[in-house]
């Protein structure tokens, strides 16, 4: 027999942030950064000055020659630069799908346009305020590595407004998905089939509830109460043999020992009701909830097995579903960052 040779699991190794690759690569994202910001505050200054508003503004302060000097002069070289830029971005971005290609980055080679959706789309010049996700981007990986790029109060409050816009976007999906959901099964025909499916894929898990519920509820309320309910049944077999006169009469005509045998069978019945009941009650008492009693398990197989073709039950059935939707819904409406805010307040109060 050969022996096989014990598998250790080897962890992930730690990166080495110490290594030459790895400070270019942080170079590389401190330029990304630096760049792309100047980038686009050219962009927004030349935006302003040729808007009318900044007509109007040189013109009312008298300036009117400098705006006219950038736009005979320094305009052109803007839109020459952006597209050395439009170029650059393309370039880089081939390079680091090519290396992604090479290193196995991804699963699929075609992944990482998708992932890198937004450099993708920045590209265009109709969507170049993406470039300022990709700047965040970067500022977020480094302020991870301990480089505080920005500052830690404005870095809580861009969290903070950031999970506003995704909670609110989120929430409007959801909300959306779950009316549809409550539309489809008002109009719907197959709505029932869909209720009775649900139903029937969760007979079994249902069937183990009910055994592991019956065994902690019944079993142990029987176990505490077999004494109790004993003594009761074998005074009602007593008082059972009391209130039968034919006995009785019976028994009376017996000289000397008829009393004595209408006490010692008023006994015996009392003993016998008691024993019988603790014989009945007994095996119900025994098994845990991990291995619930065999008669408690096949009670609740019997009962997830009932057909659920009845009217009570189907309305009984959808009811639970309209008010499951209604709780989701509810509870989706709840803004969690008003919640923050007022504790926020309250903190300062």
């Amino acid at each position: 027999m050969s022996q096989q040779t014990p598998q250790v699991n080897q962890a992930t190794p730690a990166p080495q942030y110490n290594t030459a690759a790895w400070k270019l690569f942080l170079i590389y994202d401190i330029f990304m950064m630096v760049i792309i910001v100047i980038n686009l505050l050219c962009l927004a200054g030349n935006a302003f000055l040729m808007s009318n508003f900044a007509d109007w503004l040189f013109d009312q302060t008298q300036l009117t020659h400098y705006l006219t000097f950038y736009k005979t002069e320094l305009r052109p070289w803007v839109g020459i630069t952006e597209s050395w830029f439009i170029t650059f971005l393309i370039i880089e971005l081939s390079v680091r799908w090519l290396i992604a290609i090479v290193q196995k980055h991804h699963q699929r080679w075609f992944f990482f346009p998708f992932i890198h959706w937004y450099e993708v789309l920045a590209i265009a010049p109709q969507l170049r305020f993406l470039r300022l996700l990709r700047a965040g981007v970067i500022a977020y990986r480094l302020n991870e590595l301990g480089y505080s790029v920005i500052p830690e109060n404005m870095r809580k409050k861009l969290m903070f407004y950031y999970g506003v816009i995704m909670e609110e976007l989120s929430d409007r999906v959801v909300i959306t998905v779950l009316d549809n959901i409550k539309d489809e099964l008002d109009h719907s025909t197959t709505h029932r089939k869909i209720i009775h499916n649900l139903v029937d894929h969760h007979r079994q898990l249902f069937a183990q509830a009910l055994s592991e519920i019956l065994q902690e509820t019944l079993a142990n309320e029987l176990r505490v109460q077999q004494q109790t309910i004993a003594i009761n049944v074998g005074q009602v077999v007593n008082q059972a043999i009391e209130d039968t006169p034919e006995l009785t009469q019976i028994l009376r005509r017996l000289p000397i020992v008829g009393s004595i045998l209408e006490n010692q069978l008023q006994s015996i019945g009392q003993r016998l009701g008691e024993n019988i009941s603790l014989g009945l009650i007994q095996p119900l008492t025994e098994g845990n909830p991990s291995q619930p009693n065999p008669t408690y398990t096949l009670i609740s197989q019997k009962i997830s097995q009932i057909n659920i073709e009845n009217q009570s039950l189907e309305q009984l059935v959808e009811s639970a579903v309209y008010e499951s939707l209604a709780s989701l819904r509810k509870q989706v409406k709840i803004k969690k960052w008003q919640l923050e805010l007022e504790k926020a307040s309250q903190a300062k109060e």
